[in-house]
This record gives C-alpha cells, sequence and structure tokens, in this order.
C-alpha cells in the first residue's frame, strides 16, 4: 500500500508463469487482430507486396535505382531495434548477438505465407538476383550476416560498407513488411575498429534514409528523455517535419513505473511541445528473456507483454490514460498493424509510377543489349567496321573544319579557353625574352577553332613588336671593328651595325617563333574534343549517333593520329620560319639596305680614312697624319677631313616611340652643293694608323661611332622585324596549320589508320579478352531485361487491380 492508501501495481515484464484467464483471453483477441490483418485484402495486397519484392530483389542485383517504398529502421545500438524485428518476424534468430559485428544494412523481406509453420529464410546471392537455398535453423542466420559482413569488408577494406544483405523470410505468422535494418549509431568505435567508423556510420545512414520514397522507423528508449535525445536532431536533419516518420519508443515498461497519475501518463505519450502536434510515437514494450524459447512461446511472450503494458495503464495508474486518443499507439501489436498498412498505401500510391519507370527502364535495357549485340556481330564484320571508322573519321574531318570557319556549336562559354588558360594548360605561360604580361584582344573570351587561332597569331604580333633592340656592348663593337684589316669608314660601320643586327634578331625572334608555333599547335590539339562532340550529336555521311563512342581504342587512335598530325605541321611551320629569318637576316639579303642612310649620305661619300678618324663625340682634334703617310693634297681636289661641327649624329631613337625605318641621318657638311660638284678620291691611310686609332676611340665613353652603330643597329633590328612578320610570319603559320587542317587531314587520319591489314585494324576494336567480356556483358543484360520485364508483367496485373 502506498502513502494514500492506492495498491502498489507490480509489472511482469517476462512472465514465468502460466498466464491468468484474462491475459489468455486478452493475447488471444490479439492473435485474431494479428491474424485479420493478414488476412484483410489478402490477394491483392499479397500480389502487390509479392512484386515489388521481386523489384526490390532486382534493384539489389543489378544496381537499379527505383523508387521502391520501403521502411529504414533507425536508432542507436541499444535502442531496442534488434528486439523488435524479431518480433516482426515472429522467431528469433539471435541478430542482437551479431549487431555489434554487422556494419553493413539487412533488407528483410517478410512474406506472410499461411503454409509456412516454421520459418523458411533465404539469402540472396551477393552478385546476382537469385536466393539461396533455405536455412532452418536461427544460429546459421546469424552466422551467414556476420561471415558475409566480414567478407565484404576484408575485400573493400573498409569498417562499413552500404551494400545491403537481403533476406527473404516465409512464415505463417509474420506480416507482408520489407524493413531495412541500419547499423545503429554508436559515438565510440569498437576496439579494432578505425575511429572514423561512427561517422562512416552516420553518413551510410543519412543516405540511406534520405530518398523521400522511404519511411523512417526511428527507435529511441523510454528512459531518454525528449530534449536530451542524441539523435533526434540527426532525424530532423533527414525529416524536418517528421511527415515520414514513424517513431517508437522502445522498452516502455521499463518507463510506465514512474507514472501514477492519468494526467503524467497523458502528458508523457502525448509528447508535447517537443515533436508536434501531428507526430504521434507508438510506445512498445517486447520480451527481455532471451533464453531458448520455442517461436510459439516467444510470439505468446509478445502478446502477453501487450497484454500487460494495457492493463498497467488502465489499473495500475489512478484515472488510467485517453484510450481514445493513445490506445492506437501503445503495444507491438499496433505498431505492427500500422506499419503493414502505411506500407501496402504506399505501395498502392506508388504502382502506377513504379509502372511507368519499369517501362522506361525495360526499352532502356532492350536498347542496351541491342547495341552489345551489335558490337558482337561487328567483331566479325571487318568491312562494316572499316566502313563505319572512314566514315567516322571523315565526319570528324567535317566537323573540324566547319569550327575552323567559326562555328559556335558546342557552346564557346563550356568548352572554349581564355588567353590564360592556354598559356597555363599549355605549359608556355610567356613569351621567351618578353618581361611584361602580353594581352591580345579578347584576352578573356572563352573562343575555339579560328578565333583562338587568330587571337594566339595576334598575341604573337604583339609580343614580338614589344622586344627592343637589346643595348650592344662595346666589347662587341670594338671586336667587329678593331680587327687586323678591320672595316672602316662609314661602309664599314653600316656593315657592322646590320652584323650585330642579323645576330640580334636571329637570337631573339627564333624562340618567339617557335612558342608561337607551340601555341597554335595546342589551340589545334583541343579541336579533337569539340569536333568529336560536333560529331557525336550531328553525324554526317549517315552515320548513327554515337555508333562508335563504345570503340574506345578506336577512338584512342584517332586522337593519337590527330595530335601526331598537328605536332608534324608544327615542326614543319617551325622549319618553314626559320627559313624566313635566315633569309631576312642572311648577309646578302637587302632588308638592312632599305631605304639605308648608311650606304651613301645623299650623294656624297666620305673619305674612309678620314671618317673613321671621326668617331669622338668632340672632345678631340682630328689626329693630324704621320710622316710615312699620304696626305690628300688641295692640287688633286681632295678636302680634308671634317670637323665635329660639321658632322651631326641623331640620338639612338626612344624605345617610347615607334621605329621608322626611313629615318635617314643627316649630315651637314658645309656647302652641299661644293661638296657635291666635286669628285672625291680614295685616300690611302696607314692600316697601323687606324687601327690604333680605333682601339683609342672605341674605349672611350660617348664615342660617336659607337653612338652611330647602336643607332643603326636599332634601326635595322626594326627593320628586319618589320619584314619578318608582315611579309612572312603571317602567312606562313596559316598556310602552314590551317590549309594543312583543311586539306590535307582527311587522307592523313586514313593512311594512317586503314592502311593496314585486317589483323592490326582489328586490334583497335577487339583488345584480347574483349569477345569475352561482351558476352559476359550480354548475358548480365539478359538476366537484368529478364527480370524486369517479369516485374513488369506483375506490375501491369497490379496496375489492373487497383
Amino acid at each position: 500500500m502506498t502513502n494514500s492508501g492506492e495498491p502498489i501495481v507490480t509489472l511482469k515484464a517476462t512472465p514465468t508463469k502460466t498466464p491468468s484467464r484474462e491475459s489468455r483471453k486478452r493475447g488471444h483477441s490479439h492473435q485474431q487482430s494479428m491474424d485479420s490483418v493478414n488476412k484483410s485484402g489478402a490477394p491483392e495486397s499479397k500480389a502487390r507486396f509479392e512484386a515489388y519484392n521481386r523489384l526490390q530483389a532486382a534493384a539489389v542485383a543489378f544496381g537499379e535505382k527505383l523508387q521502391i517504398p520501403e521502411i529504414v529502421a533507425v536508432g542507436g545500438q541499444s535502442d531496442g531495434k534488434s528486439t523488435l524485428l524479431e518480433a516482426l518476424l515472429g522467431f528469433r534468430f539471435n541478430v542482437r548477438e551479431v549487431e555489434m559485428g554487422t556494419r553493413r544494412p539487412l533488407i528483410l523481406q517478410m512474406i506472410h505465407d499461411a503454409t509456412a509453420l516454421e520459418p523458411k529464410c533465404r539469402f540472396q546471392d551477393e552478385e546476382s538476383e537469385e536466393y539461396g537455398s533455405p536455412i532452418l535453423s536461427s544460429t546459421s542466420i546469424a552466422d551467414t550476416i556476420k561471415i558475409r559482413t566480414e567478407a565484404l569488408l576484408k575485400k573493400t577494406g573498409t569498417a562499413v560498407s552500404s551494400k545491403p544483405i537481403v533476406m527473404r523470410a516465409e512464415y505463417a505468422h509474420c506480416p507482408n513488411l520489407t524493413i531495412i535494418d541500419t547499423p545503429g549509431f554508436v559515438l565510440k568505435a569498437k576496439k579494432g575498429e578505425p575511429e572514423s567508423t561512427p561517422d562512416e556510420i552516420l553518413s551510410m545512414v543519412k543516405s540511406l534514409a534520405s530518398p523521400p520514397h522511404r519511411i523512417l522507423l526511428f527507435l529511441q528508449q523510454s528512459s531518454v528523455e525528449w530534449c536530451s535525445s542524441l539523435w533526434m536532431d540527426t532525424i530532423r536533419e533527414i525529416d524536418p517535419s517528421f511527415r515520414r516518420t514513424v517513431i517508437v519508443v522502445s522498452k516502455f515498461d521499463n518507463r510506465m513505473k514512474e507514472f501514477s497519475e492519468r494526467s503524467e501518463v497523458d502528458r508523457y505519450l502525448s509528447a508535447s511541445g517537443y515533436l508536434g502536434d501531428s507526430t504521434r510515437p507508438f510506445f512498445v514494450a517486447l520480451p527481455k528473456e532471451r533464453g531458448t524459447v520455442t517461436n510459439e512461446e516467444f510470439r505468446r511472450q509478445i502478446l502477453q507483454v501487450d497484454a500487460e503494458v494495457l492493463h498497467y495503464l488502465r489499473d495500475g495508474v489512478k484515472g488510467g490514460f485517453d484510450e481514445d486518443k493513445y490506445k492506437s499507439h501503445v503495444g507491438f501489436s499496433c505498431l505492427r498493424d500500422y506499419l503493414e498498412s502505411q506500407l501496402q498505401r504506399k505501395y498502392k500510391e506508388a504502382a502506377p509510377s513504379t509502372l511507368a519507370l519499369l517501362e522506361q527502364r525495360c526499352m532502356e535495357v532492350t536498347a542496351e543489349l541491342e547495341e552489345i549485340e551489335c558490337r558482337i556481330k561487328a567483331t566479325s564484320d571487318v568491312a562494316h567496321l572499316r566502313r563505319s571508322a572512314m566514315l567516322h573519321a571523315a565526319s570528324f574531318c567535317s566537323h573540324l573544319e566547319a569550327v575552323l570557319d567559326g562555328a559556335a556549336d558546342p557552346p564557346p562559354e563550356k568548352w572554349g579557353k581564355t588567353t590564360q588558360e592556354e598559356r597555363s594548360e599549355s605549359g608556355l605561360s610567356s613569351w621567351p625574352g618578353v618581361a611584361g604580361d602580353i594581352k591580345p584582344p579578347n584576352a578573356t573570351l572563352r573562343l575555339y577553332g579560328g578565333a583562338a587561332f587568330g587571337r594566339v597569331v595576334h598575341e604573337f604580333r604583339c609580343a614580338t613588336y614589344s622586344i627592343e633592340c637589346p643595348v650592344v656592348s662595346r666589347e662587341k663593337v670594338a671586336t667587329i671593328l678593331l680587327a687586323p684589316g678591320g672595316r672602316g669608314g662609314s661602309r664599314g660601320i653600316a656593315d657592322a651595325a646590320a652584323d650585330i643586327a642579323r645576330a640580334t634578331a636571329k637570337s631573339w625572334l627564333a624562340p618567339l617563333l617557335d612558342t608561337a608555333c607551340d601555341r597554335l599547335a595546342f589551340v589545334l590539339c583541343n579541336l579533337f574534343d569539340i569536333a568529336t562532340e560536333r560529331n557525336r550529336h550531328k553525324p554526317r555521311y549517315g552515320q548513327q549517333s554515337r555508333d562508335m563512342d563504345v570503340y574506345v581504342g578506336f577512338l584512342a587512335a584517332l586522337r593519337h593520329s590527330f595530335n601526331c598530325f598537328i605536332r608534324d605541321l608544327s615542326k614543319q611551320c617551325k622549319q618553314v620560319l626559320r627559313h624566313h629569318l635566315d633569309s631576312v637576316t642572311c648577309p646578302y639579303s637587302q632588308v638592312c639596305h632599305e631605304n639605308d642612310a648608311f650606304s651613301s649620305f645623299g650623294s656624297n661619300k666620305v673619305a674612309a680614312g678620314s671618317f673613321c678618324l671621326e668617331l669622338t663625340d668632340g672632345n678631340e682634334e682630328n689626329v693630324p697624319p704621320e710622316k710615312n703617310e699620304v696626305t690628300p693634297s688641295k692640287e688633286i681636289g681632295v678636302r680634308e677631313p671634317f670637323r665635329e661641327c660639321q658632322i651631326t649624329v641623331p640620338e639612338t631613337p626612344s624605345p617610347d616611340q615607334p621605329s621608322d625605318t626611313n629615318y635617314v641621318i643627316k649630315k651637314e657638311y658645309g656647302n652641299g652643293a661644293e661638296i657635291g660638284a666635286r669628285k672625291r678620291q680614295r685616300i690611302t691611310v696607314s692600316n697601323k694608323h687606324n687601327h690604333d686609332h680605333h682601339r683609342n676611340l672605341i674605349t672611350q665613353p660617348g664615342l660617336s661611332a659607337y653612338a652611330e652603330i647602336c643607332s643603326s643597329t636599332g634601326l635595322q633590328f626594326a627593320r628586319i622585324r618589320e619584314v619578318l612578320i608582315e611579309r612572312g610570319v603571317a602567312a606562313s603559320l596559316s598556310s602552314g596549320f590551317l590549309t594543312p587542317c583543311r586539306d590535307q587531314l582527311r587522307t592523313a587520319l586514313e593512311l594512317d589508320l586503314f592502311a593496314m591489314s585486317d589483323e592490326k585494324f582489328m586490334n583497335m576494336f577487339v583488345t584480347p579478352g574483349a569477345i569475352d567480356e561482351l558476352h559476359k556483358e550480354r548475358v548480365y543484360l539478359q538476366k537484368r531485361q529478364k527480370l524486369l520485364q517479369s516485374c513488369l508483367n506483375d506490375f501491369r496485373s497490379v496496375a489492373l487491380g487497383l
């Protein structure tokens, strides 16, 4: 007795004695209720259930992504998931003993078969839709689950796998129900498991529970308060409004002992303030005894616990509880009936869409099977393969030409590249000798084909014109002029400047030409994927769309041949451009002498010896002749050497100013008419005197000869660059790359790919062992087609009965 005089009611979690007559009566009524569920709508619901089970087996075996209504059981490691599954099956198979050992989902297909007085369990093969032989021993069931789990995890080298184990259970005392049992949530990995195991389990369960066509069955112990639930937030992430979640409070008998007033019971059963008004959890208690009992005794215990829970809520709590509101959610039998009815309702609602999806999948599998048949047939028909391959190559070349001429399909936004992307992916991030960043027009646009080709050519022109003639060292000038028998006079200085300009142009412009060819070759190689994409969607010459996509070996050979063709063009174009560069830098070339003011200053010619002596900037007077030298005589009409005041040397052009190749160096000779009318004679001066005087003047700073050579070299370098780019390079790049792609590519590909024996040709299509793989794939598709067609026929029958 309590202090208030109320009797103490004790709840028996697991009966150990023969139940009372009242308990047997209530148990009998629950059994009748369970049987009535199995019998109600038996023909239609059973046919529908069998159809979905076969479809589910096909989905597991062949990896089909089908929206099949399923129940996914989730919960913590010790929240009673395994005991609930055994109760639904109607027999124990010690699944709790392997719960900590399994790390794979378990799909339980429960089939109500009134003729199966003993449970018949069969496991689906790991790699097919077939089921193995029936397993009758409950211990063998648990062992099979554990062995399969360990074998797969060892094979994959992981601690968790999302590949399910499928078990089909046929029994007279189980409902028509399919549940996916997931590994329980854990906070810490077992000994010997990776520390990431809890996170992997959580991630796997989320992926299994996230599809919207699946019903979540979430279990939580009654001893856990709603506000302190460890996994409730995880369920909210998956289903924020609990619209497709069934919440089950397990081990309810442990919590009932705390209730003494009706208000306490009703408040707890309502879960008010935590789950929302529309969410009604189920409250379940199951037998705790784990001893060896018969299946019949196990089912009797389940019914008795249900009866005792209701008895306590009615008689053990003052005022009882609101039966009209909560009775339908108290007890295992109510949960079982609800799950079966919900799944049948989902099956019925999903049947039309499932039928349509099956029809689509059957057509797709049939098309795949026809494609495999054609490939197998083609392996023995070399002539057909040759014709198809040649048409594919011809169509590819046609699309490539269209892209070069300016086609914009496929979209350049996706397939084109900016200038920076071209530089980065080609490995040519800069132009040799160019310090700054060259940004041609439209550098930020994604271009391909002829537009990208033209942009690179323009970028090359910008890069080349940005290079100024490097500073000429005094050592180089001295080495040329001070050699024994060196060059003297204005003609010698002009020739020296031309030699320096030619050598400089050759060393600085040659790398730019090579880089231009490499960049253009990269642009053209990128067109393979673009032309292939166009050919895939718009085949020409009577080709079927994607008819060659399956022949990976041939496509690889085609790509290799195309890339080799472009590389050969690049090599040839480099040779042609080098030839142009050699031509304009050849000593016999007239490039350096066109509009050359240094070959003749107007119509006047200065005496060689005299000019060579005037190398200073005005700090020295002319050196008088030595005694043994022949001095020009006034009687023969030869003028004295010009002084500094009579000669004007222009400054070296600024890099910021454009080079004018027609620039003429002006020199003032006093009375030009007098000089022009006078016939000049060459004066022989001592070689020793010239040599020594050159040495003295070149080594002194600020000398006029050095400035003259620097200025002349810069002008002639600019002239060589302009002639090379404007007269040779642009046309050579176009004729060296674009013209062969239009006129020679198809022939080159045909010679490379088709001018060979049949045996060698077939190596591109049939690799060793490929025929066997094709036959295996055909067998696989035939099985898949057969099973899907069987499921389609089942659902057509189901749809007629709706």
